[in-house]
This record gives C-alpha cells, structure tokens and sequence, in this order.
C-alpha cells in the first residue's frame, strides 16, 4: 500500500493541477491571438491526457487495495467515511469526459467555446481531492459518529465526518501544494531547454507562465504549512510530538532540525535550538507540548517512526524555505525589470524546483501517514487491528506483480513523452513556430499531434 500511494501521489500534482497551468496558458493564447501559447496549450493538453489514463491505472490499483488489504478497516468504518471515495469516484469519470471534450473540441469549437467547456476541468479535479482529502481528514480525526455495545459505529452524521477538525487545513495545504508542484515541474522543463541554449520565445513563455504561478504560490503555502502544523499540535499531539521528536511534557521545549530520537528519548545529532518547539506551538516559550511518553508505548509512533516522521518533515519545510527564497530571487529580478532567465544558476535553481517539489510531496505524505502510526483510524483502531490476514508469502507476490506493473506503466509513461517531444521538435524546425510565426497558408497547425481528430484530405491533396 504504502508503494502504491508513494507512486500515485507523484502523479496527483498533475492530474489536480495541470489543467489550470494549460487554461492558463490557454486564456493568454485567446486574449492576445498568440500562436507560440496556443501550441503550449495544446501540447499541454496532450501531456494532460496521456497522464489522466495512467494515473486511472495507478488509482484503480489503490481502489483494489483497499478493499484487499484493509478488509478490517473498510467492514468497520466504510459506512463512515466512505463517501469521500464515492465523490471522488463521481469526480474521476466527470473529469474523464471534460478531458475527452477539450481534446475533441481542439478542431471541432469555436475557439471561446472550448475554452469554456475546459473552465470545469480544475473545479471537477479539486472535487475528486476533496473525497480523497475528506477521507484521509477522517482518519486523522475521525468524527461524526458514536459507538454502540459492541464497539461498531452508528449513527453517522455524515457532515461532521466530512467536515473534520483536519479537513480544511489538509485540503487547503495538499490542494496549493499540488499547484506549486506541477507549475515548478513544467517550469522546469524548459528551465532545462533553456539552459541547454533553447531561448526562443516557445521556451521563454513555456517557463514564464506556470513558475509565475507557482511562484506566487509559494508564499501561501508556507502559511498553510505553519497552519496545518499547529492543527496537528491542538488535535494529534502525540503526532505532533513525533514530527518534533518531544519526548517528555513540558515547557520551554526546544526545536531540533534533523537529528534521531534514542530509545531512552535523548535526540542524537541535529541541530538544537532552545525553546523554539514551544514559541511554534503556541508563540510562548511558555506553551506546553505533550510528550510520546504521555501515552502507553503501544499507543505511539516507535523512536525509528519517530525519527522518520522527524526527517521527512524537515525535508518539506526546508525545501519550501528554499522556494521561497527562489520565488523572492524572481520577484526581485522582475522588480527591478530584469530577466532572471538570463541567470544560469536561476535556471539551474528553477529546473531542480520541480523535482524538489516531488520530493517535498513524498516527504509530507510520510508525514501525515507515519506521524499517526500505529493508528490507522486516530485513536480508534490501529493497522493490526485492519489489515488483511492473508499470507506473507501470497502479499509478497502481489506486491512483486504491483511493482514490476508500475515500473512498465511508468516507463511506457516516460517513453510516450518523450515519443511525443520528439515529434513536435521536428515539427517545429519545419514550421518556425517556436519563434511566432504563424502555419503557412493550408497548413492544419499540430496535424502531426498525438491528440484530437485528424483533419480530413480533400480532393487535389489539400487538408
């Protein structure tokens, strides 16, 4: 499971957030009849399908997933927070069929007209992280039910297990993460073109745009980041506790970067900084913050968990802190009028955002999921008490299939791409495109495109 979502959720910025970068550069192609971001947004949209259809293998895997492995959390508690699910269900066929349009529509709409019937597309992909979001929200906090005689769940209120104490700061943090992450990744790309001498307009509007965006995001998400951590302080402590390696109660509690936690709850390595934790938590030296040693050994995350929680939390936040100061550097730079493209270390910083930002969504998903161990419903029920009894040696071998599976789908992913970014450089060193100029006279722009209908041959020859 925990292969399956680390897979998955490399895929999620995209299908969450592509489609607004591509509208996005959409819009600016329509509003100033710019051909070079027309062909951007195409191309875009190309990527933008060919990424929904394998990110429809890796979910439908998950889907199969949970009701395989987890028969003892899905029987107790489906009737509980399952709805996130369906609505999410609901919104991956939605977003299927406005896909299907805004490819169709490329050569079949007035240009209007298909810009709008792709408008739904980022609203129906934020509706699909609000079911995944909502669930995940209730395992963290799980609300909106009591329990009867024998320990079952009844009388679910099904607002109260949406809407959880969790649920706005997760949703909020994950869905501007997911922004930031695709803008930077397909900034990137072309950083990368560009520091290999491409610096026509194509790359230049190709890189402008969607760092723009994830730029301007940056700092939003830094806020979001301190809010879902102080969530964490007032509704899981002893979660909280483990993201900060806090062994004992108390005041004055100091703030550790990096570092491993020992059985005996001395902090190995890192760096101290006296107080901190505390002024974090609470913005008082003064603020207490509950220990592991608050709760029974078997109720807490282990020193090893602990330590990971610990690590890939400082991972994300360093990494944002170092964004941040790259989003400063091209505020700065387009202040003062310049062009921060013609920095080779910024175009070497912009191009290694992307794969940070990858990084950075890995390092928070380990922190959500480790942090709550050894609960998989916080505080009700823990992963011994959900997972399946099947066979060690039968979930071995289904693992060994889910693996070989995605390393083919990944790599057939990767060779799709590159398939297509092969076909429309020679495309492009035919026409000029890159560079503003218009198709010649007759000439049906990207007829060459892996996506949309073909144009039909006419008698003599012509398209």
């Amino acid at each position: 499971m925990a292969f399956s979502l680390g897979t998955h959720i490399l895929l999620v910025p995209f299908g969450v957030a592509l489609p607004f970068v591509t509208l996005l550069m959409h819009y600016r192609a329509l509003r100033g009849d710019d051909p070079v971001a027309m062909l951007l947004a195409r191309r875009w949209s190309a990527v933008m399908a060919v990424q929904f259809a394998v990110g429809v293998v890796t979910g439908t895997v998950l889907s199969f997933e949970f009701g395989l492995l987890w028969p003892g959390l899905m029987g107790r508690w489906g009737d509980v927070f399952g709805l996130g699910f369906g609505v999410e269900a609901w919104a991956f066929f939605l977003e299927a069929v406005l896909i299907s349009v805004y490819l169709y529509g490329w050569r079949r709409l007035r240009p209007w007209t298909h810009f709008a019937l792709g408008v739904p597309l980022p609203f129906v992909a934020l509706l699909g992280a609000f079911g995944i979001l909502a669930a995940n929200s209730w395992m963290n906090t799980p609300r909106g039910f009591r329990l009867d005689a024998n320990g079952d769940p009844v009388g679910v209120d099904v607002r109260a297990a949406v809407f959880t104490p969790m649920f706005g700061p997760e949703y909020w943090h994950f869905v501007v993460g997911m922004f930031m992450t695709a803008g930077f990744v397909v900034a990137g790309v072309y950083a990368t073109g560009m520091l290999r001498g491409r610096r026509d307009r194509y790359h230049r509007l190709g890189f402008t745009v969607p760092f723009t965006a994830a730029a301007v995001l940056t700092p939003v998400q830094l806020f979001l980041g301190d809010f879902i951590a102080r969530s964490v302080f007032h509704q899981q402590a002893v979660k909280f506790a483990a993201t900060e390696l806090v062994w004992r109660t108390g005041t004055h509690v100091p703030e550790y970067i990096f570092g491993r936690l020992n059985p005996d709850g001395s902090v190995s390595g890192g760096i101290r900084i006296p107080q901190l934790d505390s002024v974090l938590a609470g913005f008082s030296p003064s603020t207490e913050v509950t220990g592991l040693t608050s709760v029974p050994a078997e109720d807490r995350p282990t020193t090893g968990q602990a330590t990971l929680v610990h690590t890939a939390f400082d991972v994300m936040v360093l990494i944002g802190s170092v964004l941040m100061l790259l989003a400063l550097w091209y505020a700065w730079a387009r202040w003062r009028h310049r062009d921060p493209s013609r920095s080779r270390w910024f175009l070497r910083a912009a191009a290694g955002a992307g794969a940070a930002c990858l990084i950075a969504v890995e390092a928070g998903w380990i922190t959500t999921e480790v942090g709550r161990q050894p609960w998989i419903v916080y505080g009700y029920m823990r992963v011994s008490e959900a997972v399946t009894t099947t066979s060690a040696g039968t979930l071995w071998a289904v693992m060994g299939v889910v693996v070989l599976g995605y390393v083919a789908l990944l790599a057939v992913f990767v060779a799709v791409l590159l398939r297509m970014r092969a076909r429309w450089r020679l495309r492009d060193e035919r026409t000029g495109v890159r560079q503003g100029a218009r198709p010649a006279a007759g000439e049906a722009p990207e007829h060459a495109a892996p996506y949309g209908p073909r144009p039909r041959h006419l008698p003599g020859g012509r398209r």
